[in-house]
């Protein structure tokens, strides 16, 4: 018989992981963001080097349903617990080999091949990262405090960022503009290669979830389907639709807030890269105090009341873009970025509990893995190369719709689904 983990060890295992995956994830969009299209890129134009970027920067939202699907088969029918050891490696090892990787200076058109297939594969590590965290500490939290146990793995992205930005701010202070563009910008890459064994350590020491090891226990006797995506299609492709929409303003509102608003601020606005790091820094604080808020709420009104509440404010939020990141003073931009990381802090803390309660045990880490990714293709794979093309087209207000518009999708998804607050695993 499998012995219990304690909900306080799997919060913090589930933490430490998903801020280490995310950390490696982040890294990736900030270099995108500042050197990724000069270093791999020929040199045909700044703004073309710029949008290939970020065309690299979407692949890995279009591998992470595939790393679902893999590392959810292997999550549902062998454990979370090996399967989450195996995404922690995957991501470790390619983001390692990108800051290792030559530039197209030395290896030509070879560069940003290469480029593309680790980009693939820490889209493959994250896929099947974030569901089996959040349905593990969801399998193993104290009856009623799933949204708050369930927010340990949210707070991952908030410190992986914040890390991952304040590394990025240590290098521009310290090094200069052509240190930094020269191989200051592959020591976070590098540096992951240390996290990872890291969270490897934290993570062998976990248990099977009981809940897993009870339901393959009770189906051992039964008939299975040995692919549990194609049952999860069969039998809950509504649910996967709903989830996955319901998650596509958290993308959205990061990944404007953070990657387009970069590259905006410091190509277009001139603001210097480390003055804008700090104020990435800074806002990602308010994301980190909403993420625990709206956990906290969900449980305690419901996981629905909560979402469409963040939701509808982030449809709102949009018309703020043009008049504050467009004013382009310093006070304007940091409010900016605190009002949409904070939105997107509150619309993420429920999803913890969510994603893994509208499955069931057999096709819950395929289900919610799915549900999450998808939602990334849809509200974060392109959305800095959709920016940066609107942007061109009519302005920032024209990327504030696109807020407003993702924003409204979740809210419309949200409202469609049942409360599962009360739910059992």
């Amino acid at each position: 018989m499998t012995t219990a983990n304690s909900p306080a060890r799997v919060a913090t295992a589930s933490f430490i992981g998903t801020a280490i995956e995310f950390f490696d994830f982040y890294v990736f969009a900030t270099a995108a963001a500042l050197v990724i299209g000069p270093t791999f890129f020929p040199k045909e134009s700044s703004s073309a080097q710029t949008l290939n970027a970020f065309i690299t920067f979407g692949i890995a939202f279009l591998a992470r349903p595939v790393g679902s699907a893999l590392f959810g088969h292997f999550g549902d029918r062998v454990g979370r617990k090996t399967t989450l050891v195996a995404t922690l490696l995957v991501m470790g090892i390619s983001t390692t080999l990108i800051g290792l990787l030559p530039g197209y200076d030395s290896i030509g058109m070879l560069a940003p091949i290469l480029l593309c297939v680790l980009r693939f594969g820490q889209g493959l590590g994250l896929g099947g990262e974030w569901g089996g965290a959040a349905l593990l500490v969801a399998e193993n939290a104290p009856e009623g405090k799933r949204g708050w146990f369930g927010m340990f793995p949210q707070m991952g992205p908030s410190v992986g960022f914040l890390c991952a930005n304040g590394l990025f701010v240590l290098l521009a202070t310290g090094l200069n503009d052509g240190q930094f563009k020269s191989w200051g910008w592959r020591i976070p890459f590098i540096f992951s290669a240390v996290l990872v064994v890291v969270g490897l350590v934290v993570r062998l020491k976990l248990n099977e979830s009981t809940i897993f090891t009870e339901t393959q226990r009770k189906s051992q006797t039964a008939n299975r389907t040995p692919v549990p995506i194609l049952a999860l299609f069969q039998r809950h492709s509504k649910l996967v639709l709903q989830g996955s929409l319901a998650m596509v303003v958290c993308y959205a509102l990061f990944y404007i807030a953070t990657v387009f608003s970069l590259s905006y601020g410091v190509n277009t606005l001139h603001i210097s890269k480390q003055e804008f790091l700090n104020l990435l820094c800074i806002a990602v604080f308010f994301m980190a105090l909403a993420t625990p808020l709206s956990a906290w709420a969900s449980d305690r009104w419901g996981r629905r009341p909560v979402l469409i509440l963040g939701s509808a404010l982030a449809c709102a939020s949009g018309f703020c873009m043009a008049p504050l990141l467009g004013g382009g003073t310093v006070w304007q931009i940091g409010l900016f970025l605190a009002i949409e990381l904070f939105l997107m802090g509150f619309t993420f803390g429920p999803m913890g509990a969510l994603l893994p309660e509208i499955f069931p045990t057999e096709v819950r880490y395929t289900g919610a893995s799915l549900s999450y990714n998808i939602g990334g293709i849809i509200g974060a794979s392109i959305a800095p190369f959709v920016a940066q093309m609107l942007v061109g087209y009519g302005g920032l207000p024209c990327v504030g719709y696109y807020v407003s518009g993702a924003a409204l999708i979740s809210l419309l998804a949200v409202v469609s689904m049942q409360e599962t607050r009360h739910l059992s695993l």
